[in-house]
This record gives C-alpha cells, structure tokens and sequence, in this order.
C-alpha cells in the first residue's frame, strides 16, 4: 500500500490518502473513525492498519471514487513523527568525496521537525546564510512498532515502509560547525514522499535504486547496495541504546554525486528544481528560492 498526506489546493491541512495509479482514496471519505495521519495510524498499531487496508480495499471494489492526484497538493509524507534521525557517511564514495573519516561507529544526528516538508513544494533559504546548498538522495524508513534492543536478523520485522528523503545541506554551515543538525534543518530542508509505501512492496531495502536530477542534469545514481551499514544493521544499532518508536524516521545517508565534490561544484540555486527518486517509491520534486 502506499500513504499520502494530501490536501485539496487552498487547504492548509493534509488529510491521510491511500494513492493507486493516478487516484488518491481519502480514508475519511471511506471511514467514519478514520486515522487523521499516517503517525496516528502506526500509534494505533497492527489491528489499525490492517483495519485500514480492508475498509479501503472494500471501498475501491464497491466503486469508491478517486481524486485525481494532479489536482491535489502534497504534504510531508512523514507527519509528527517521534524523532527524525539521520545517518552521516553511510556511503564510501559520499564519505570519499566530502573527504569525511569513515568511522568505526556509525555517525548519527537528528534532523528538526521543521524541516519536514512535501513533494512539489518550494524550498527556500537565505542567500546571506547559504551558497553553498546541496542535495542528498537518501532512502528514508519509517519504523512501525515499537523497537529496542534487537537483532539485525529481526530488524526489518519493526519497519512499517519506506519514502524517499532528500537530505538538503547548508555546506558552508556543514563545515564550519561540530555538529549537523542546524545545517540540514533550515525550514523545509527534508522533502519526503510523495508516499509511503509499506515494506510488503519493497523487499530487500538493499535493493532499490537512487537518483538524483538538477533541472534535468543526472547527479546521483547508485544502488542502496552500496551502503556501508544496511538498514538492518542501522536499526539494530540505534535500538541498542533506545527504543524506536512507532513513526520514526530514519534518512540512512546518501550516495556519491554530491554537487559540493563536483568540479565545478553545483549547489542548487535560485529557480532550480531538483529531483530525487527511488524505485518502487517514486519521485520526489522540489523547486528552490532563495530569499
């Protein structure tokens, strides 16, 4: 299945979809108790969801109508989650190129909910802050149950789905600073979706494909394969310390391209649109303003 926050154009507040093809089914339209979002949703557990998928499921055999998708607007696809956590360097030939130590320890830093921002929005940023912003192709995985302390065997039981994250850097600020949270949470600096899709739909997470666009140019093309830590291994880690819980996102690095290696480098601009996408997801499209 894949989950969508959507909003009719003029709305200001999204309302949980299930996306087929071109269509979206809003869940209040089908359900009286509807979740109001996707963490509202996984809050409620196993029983809701599978709730979920049989009244939908009804729904579009009895002849529901869909609302074409083009005349809807996207939210985030991860809304109020519990944490958004981010994994550095997860990538030899990301870690190369930003000339970062490939540490024996995983690096771990949390994104700001502020971020948080959906496909075909516009991402802006001040000019006197930033010249220097990238973009970051990046698998994003949402945990579905609660998880401490387990094994790398059992860790993909306790995921709920995947989107598609692009983890925009300030790298100026990057560099300049011990830490790297407040250069990747300018207002709207993650984009996710446009879905999540449930992890039924794509196996093996280590078996996906990522690319990156800039106002059509390809920049990033890599395989999840090459992840130094899997995402097994990224949620067994982070789990021995303390509990995921139900919505947490976890953006799990990103793959060599970067526009900061590059010669001459390319950061995103003002006008530019730059797309990520990941396949068995989808595409995520952002246009860029600076102000």
């Amino acid at each position: 299945m894949k989950f969508a926050h959507l909003r009719v154009e003029g709305q200001s507040v999204p309302r949980l979809a299930i996306t087929l093809g071109d269509g979206a089914l809003f869940l209040d339209e089908v359900m009286d108790d509807a979740p109001r979002d996707l963490q509202d949703l996984l809050e409620k557990g196993e029983a809701e969801f599978d709730r979920v998928r049989a009244l939908s499921q009804n729904a579009v055999s009895g002849g529901a109508s869909l609302t074409p998708i083009d005349q809807l607007r996207h939210s985030s696809a991860v809304l109020r989650p519990p944490q958004v956590i981010a994994i550095g360097a997860n990538y030899a030939a990301h870690s190369s190129e930003l000339k970062l130590r490939s540490e024996t320890a995983a690096t771990i830093f949390s994104l700001w909910p502020n971020s948080l921002t959906g496909h075909g929005s516009t991402v802006t940023w001040p000019s006197d802050l930033s010249q220097e912003v990238d973009y970051e192709a990046e698998l994003g995985v949402i945990i579905g149950r609660p998880a401490r302390n387990v094994s790398v065997h059992d860790a993909l039981d306790y995921v709920f789905g995947y989107t598609v994250v692009n983890d925009i850097t300030a790298r100026n600020l990057q560099f300049s600073e011990a830490q790297w949270s407040r250069c990747k949470s300018f207002d709207g600096f993650t984009p996710t979706g446009p879905v999540v899709v449930t992890a039924d739909e794509i196996g093996d997470p280590q078996d996906v494909w990522l690319t990156t666009h800039v106002d059509g140019r390809l920049l990033q093309d890599a395989s999840s394969g090459d992840m130094v830590r899997t995402v097994a291994e990224i949620i067994s880690y982070l789990s021995k310390t303390s509990t995921l819980f139900p919505g947490t996102l976890i953006s799990t690095g990103s793959p060599g391209g970067a526009g900061y290696s590059r010669k001459p480098p390319v950061f995103l601009r003002d006008g530019a649109t730059v797309t990520v996408s990941i396949d068995k997801i989808g595409m995520l499209t952002n246009h860029c303003r600076e102000i």
